[in-house]
């Protein structure tokens, strides 16, 4: 297999800042970090000027005591916000004339409807808000979703899901509910924020990812969700990928009052879009999840009933297209899991070993072990498609115990995971000819990018960085 090496490129080169030239910030809020990211149209076309990435820092023990709930402190995402704008020039932040906007998909926080934050000098904080409940949330058994009323979608409903866990809350906490009259993901939140809205303002794409939305129609099932007395105050009003939310109401961190502000959209889709890809090109994203993603035929159009098996979802992207979407809940966070573990051992040892060390230690283990007949399932957090399914260890003998027959076996086992959601015969039959490849876990793990090559036979090309702050620079700054 020939493929292009590994380039770990950061931010595309800097280019000269000139006078009168387009230039746009773009912000990720990610599960694990925040990132910033300046871009401007030159001559040669965009480049970025500045970036800056930040951990939040954010999970905080679930309130949903006794359940796989999944928290995030807002406070602790908007400060490391803060900190990402405040290290870009803050010249270049005078001269931004549009601001995009995306993060995780299918979370949800809550707040007061006109309020939600407070503002001092040029940096606003948040107030009168819910913790953010991530799209990890596990606080949904399936018996619960199967109570719920089917959707008039093709998407189905998971649990970490915004609609999902509205109703959780109107079942098993229905006082938490009347707290809040306003609801969002939390790029929506921030979003709403900087434009001082009464309501948020929603792009499709996060309708979607939140259920009991009909992507064609454009339309949330509220005649379904009225039945079952769902809040469909709490639902927000939904417009096109690429709209306007607004325009900021105060000066943010040098930023001009008057701003034009993108309603949010998909971290997923932006990390395809950062890259620009051809119909005919793949593209692998693996940080703390992993997805596989081709782009459906132009004229697609989905369904209007789930089929909860399927391991591959369709995701409304840009231009009325779709994207055909294996979204495996299972990625880095897999061997984070992993290093915990050896971390925890060894600590019950009496041996106090960083995980910077432990990481760099295990990944040359599995490098020195070229192959195992060691199997690992490794879907420790299962799948929506398969919500039951946990990670299992198969073929164990006396002689593959290593640590470097265990690691390989492990990053083996998340790529064909992946591989099982949607294989390469699926590829072949979409006119698939390269995988586009990128994400923090591949970029720092080459055992991961030897198993994405011995699988999946096309030519891997990482040398593209999928970068959803720049995709979604991208995307405004291409707006109309």
């Amino acid at each position: 297999m020939q493929s292009s090496p590994p380039v770990d490129k950061g931010s595309p080169p800097a280019a000269p800042h000139g006078p009168g030239r387009a230039c746009v910030l773009g912000v990720d809020l990610g599960t694990s970090s925040v990132k910033a990211a300046l871009v401007e149209e030159t001559d040669q076309g965009p480049a970025v000027i500045a970036s800056c990435c930040k951990d939040t820092q954010a999970q905080v023990e679930s309130q949903a005591a006794g359940l796989q709930g999944n928290e995030q402190d807002v406070r602790k995402i908007v400060a490391a916000l803060d900190e990402c704008l405040a290290a870009l020039p803050r010249q270049h932040l005078q001269e931004v004339r549009r601001i995009g906007v995306c993060g995780q998909m299918h979370g949800i926080v809550f707040w007061k409807a006109g309020q939600g934050c407070k503002w001092t000098g040029q940096r606003f904080e948040p107030d009168e808000t819910s913790r953010l409940i991530t799209w990890q949330d596990g606080r949904c058994s399936s018996s619960f979703l199967s109570s719920l009323p089917p959707p008039r979608s093709h998407l189905g409903v998971a649990t970490g899901f915004g609609c999902a866990t509205i109703y959780w809350y109107l079942h098993n906490s229905p006082d938490f509910l009347k707290r809040y009259d306003a609801a969002g993901t939390i790029h929506d939140y921030v979003v709403t924020m900087l434009c001082g809205l009464k309501q948020p303002r929603m792009s499709v794409q996060n309708a979607a990812s939140w259920g009991y939305f009909n992507t064609t129609q454009k339309t949330w099932n509220t005649d379904i969700l009225r039945e079952s007395h769902f809040p469909i105050h709490l639902l927000p009003e939904v417009v096109d990928p690429g709209d306007l939310a607004g325009k900021s109401s105060c000066t943010w961190h040098a930023i001009p009052k008057g701003t034009e502000v993108g309603v949010a959209l998909g971290d997923c889709q932006c990390s395809v879009y950062s890259c620009m890809p051809e119909s005919t090109e793949a593209v692998l994203n693996m940080g703390t999840s992993a997805q596989l993603t081709i782009q459906a035929a132009p004229g697609f159009q989905p369904g209007e009933s789930p089929d909860p098996r399927s391991p591959v979802s369709y995701f409304p992207y840009f231009g009325n297209r779709y994207l055909a979407l294996a979204a495996s809940l299972n990625g880095g966070n897999v061997l984070a899991t992993f290093v915990d573990m050896l971390a925890e051992w060894m600590a019950e040892l009496g041996l106090e070993v960083p995980h910077s060390v432990l990481y760099p230690r295990t990944i040359q283990a599995a490098l020195g072990q070229a192959d195992t007949a060691l199997s690992v399932c490794p879907t420790v957090f299962g799948e929506r498609h398969q919500p039951e399914q946990r990670g299992s260890v198969t073929q164990i003998s006396a002689s593959n115990l290593s640590l470097g027959h265990v690691a390989r076996a492990l990053c083996r086992g998340v790529v064909q995971n992946l591989h099982a959601m949607m294989p390469a015969q699926r590829l072949r039959e979409a006119g698939t000819t390269r995988i586009l490849a990128g994400g923090s876990a591949l970029s720092r793990n080459e055992v991961l990018r030897q198993e994405v090559e011995r699988t999946y036979p096309f030519p891997v090309v990482y040398g593209r960085d999928l970068d959803a702050a720049v995709g979604v620079a991208l995307a405004v700054l291409h707006r109309k």
